[in-house]
């Protein structure tokens, strides 16, 4: 009887303690009120980014409307990947490169100014002349996780603003 309520006792506290800390479950974010209906445009509508911050609001219960003068907009800039040679083989070819993708975005409410963010994901990627076939899958999916982390940021970042 004494162990269970010692048991019970330290549950209590680690739950309090965690809770009192700021922790959140990830992909639990808490949007401002007024980011609760956003407008989405981008670049290019049917981009495999503009698809993925689609579906983060959506699954962060952000309704998505046409645009109005009373509507948040949510505008995706810019989105690059860039290829930096990290290291050589003995034979001058590249063996490592560091892969950026890098995101430009900005949200305009009503009545404010226009605030602008960036994202950038870095990755190390290996490059094996011998394994070209293997090494464009590996590209294809190392591009794919870098587009997810993007759009998690940018949800993230919605959820830090601050709105006067």
């Amino acid at each position: 009887m004494l162990i269970k309520r010692i048991c019970f006792a330290i549950m209590g506290l680690s739950i309090l303690f965690s809770a009192g800390c700021g922790f959140k479950l990830q992909g639990s974010y808490s949007i401002p009120e007024q980011l609760r209906t956003l407008h989405l445009t981008s670049q290019d509508e049917y981009s495999e980014l503009t698809r993925l911050v689609r579906e983060r609001l959506r699954l962060n219960s952000i309704a998505l409307v046409e645009e109005s003068d009373d509507t948040p907009t949510l505008n995706i800039l810019r989105d690059s990947l860039d290829r930096s040679t990290l290291s050589l083989y003995p034979t001058g070819n590249v063996a490592e490169y560091e892969l950026t993708y890098h995101v430009t975005f900005a949200v305009s409410l009503p009545e404010s100014e226009v605030q602008k963010f960036e994202v950038d994901i870095q990755r190390d990627y290996l490059d094996d002349p011998r394994t070209a076939l293997a090494k464009s899958r590996e590209m294809e999916l190392l591009l794919k996780e870098m587009r997810i982390q993007a759009a998690d940021q940018m949800i993230q970042t919605l959820a830090s603003i601050e709105i006067n």
